[in-house]
């Protein structure tokens, strides 16, 4: 099992993964208006990952939660599934339009909607979870965001 301390440093790094992985996208892609999207995404994630970065060694996160404890393995796994987390593993360059580019990044923002869930559970704090139901949010509204943008954009390249 992970403590806490190491799950809210997964959560940055998730964050900061998927600024990254926008900023790279930015990279290939030629639609003015997606290029403005994948740029307002990158800063959402950054600022997602500040947020849990001063998160981490506050005094409301428990280290030695009871629920924590609790837990074993196998739930975990039950309820995590074989969700990736990352997007490491995304062969970028065999995506063939920006209808599978938005796939891609609609799945890792519900990935992340999943973890921050889990989260939830091991954080006392009310106002600490309320910001996190917040950042919850503001990823379902990326969800809403890249789902809007795959319907206007079907087939088209996503390569310059």
């Amino acid at each position: 099992m992970f403590s806490i301390s190491e799950v809210i440093d997964m959560a940055v790094q998730l964050e900061k993964n998927g600024e990254q992985i926008y900023r790279s996208a930015l990279e290939s892609v030629s639609d003015a208006s997606l290029k403005q999207l994948l740029e307002w995404m990158a800063e959402e994630e950054g600022r997602h990952a500040k947020w849990f970065s001063a998160l981490r060694g506050t005094a409301v996160v428990i280290e030695d939660n009871e629920s924590l404890k609790a837990m074993n393995k196998s739930l975990v796994d039950d309820f995590l599934g074989d969700q990736a987390f990352s997007l490491k593993d995304v062969d970028f360059a065999a995506v063939r339009n920006v209808r599978e580019l938005m796939d891609v990044f609609i799945e890792f923002e519900r990935d992340t909607i999943l973890f921050y869930d889990i989260l939830m559970a091991f954080i006392p704090d009310e106002e600490a979870k309320e910001n996190i139901r917040h950042i919850i949010a503001e990823e379902e509204t990326h969800v809403e965001k890249l789902q809007e943008f795959k319907g206007g954009k079907e087939k088209n390249s996503c390569h310059p």
